[in-house]
């Protein structure tokens, strides 16, 4: 008798077990006769891959990074901006200008600052950068009329700092295990769809349920040996 092969996910690493029940999904969908006797299962297991899906994705992604990109972006021109306009006035040829001109600059290599460096690191360099040029050096700042430039280069740093605590704050708030705790459901919604259908095989006969068992351990089969025998780098990449 056809019967759909016992299989365990719990091995498959995340991206793989959700193509798996994804795909188990779908195709029950589009079976006539598994998607009208197993309706419940086939529900169920549809209701289990959307909840790992979206497990995956906030996994996988902050909803606030491309936020942190633009931000991070902007305050980045701002610096490069503000380094540009200290290093015009070098050669000013009023004296005080240049003077407080080459004390700026100075600061500027003090604190080296790399906006290429790690996201934290410059966030922290910029808000003692900052709190600089508004304490010990606001009288050079003022001289060079760069006090409003200082003020959007404290202000865009200030909301990448914002937006890096509030992505803490959201994955802080993520229940523990969660997407563990959705490939477990979706694990027990494939296993009662398997149990159905191989129940209705039996009593039924195998004809209508071939397709789908036949599918099923096709999938099961590529599975075993792309996935849990496969190389460790194809492994890797479905993550």
């Amino acid at each position: 008798m056809k019967e759909i092969q016992a299989f365990a996910l719990s091995h498959t690493n995340n991206g793989a077990h959700f193509l798996f029940v994804s795909n188990m999904a779908e195709r029950a969908e589009k079976d006539k006769t598994v998607a009208e006797k197993c309706a419940a299962q086939v529900k169920g297991l549809r209701e289990a891959v959307k909840a790992e899906d979206e497990n995956l994705q906030i996994s996988a992604k902050s909803l606030t990074t491309d936020k942190i990109a633009e931000a991070d972006r902007l305050r980045d021109q701002l610096y490069a901006g503000y380094k540009k306009a200290v290093g015009g006035y070098a050669n000013f040829p009023v004296e005080s200008m240049a003077e407080a001109a080459k004390v700026l600059n100075q600061h500027i290599k003090d604190y080296k600052i790399d906006v290429q460096a790690q996201l934290d690191k410059e966030t922290g360099l910029l808000v003692n950068f900052v709190q600089d040029l508004e304490g010990k050096f606001a009288e050079q700042v003022k001289a060079l009329s760069l006090t409003a430039f200082v003020e959007k280069l404290k202000a865009a740093n200030e909301n990448v700092r914002e937006l890096t605590g509030q992505r803490t704050d959201e994955r802080s708030a993520k229940t523990a295990g969660a997407l563990k705790a959705a490939r477990n459901a979706s694990d027990e919604a494939y296993r009662m769809l398997v149990l159905h259908v191989n129940a209705h095989a039996l009593l039924e006969g195998e004809a209508d349920y071939a397709a789908f068992i036949d599918y099923a351990n096709t999938e099961i089969e590529h599975f075993r040996k792309e996935v849990l025998g496969g190389s460790k780098k194809k492994a890797a990449s479905a993550e």
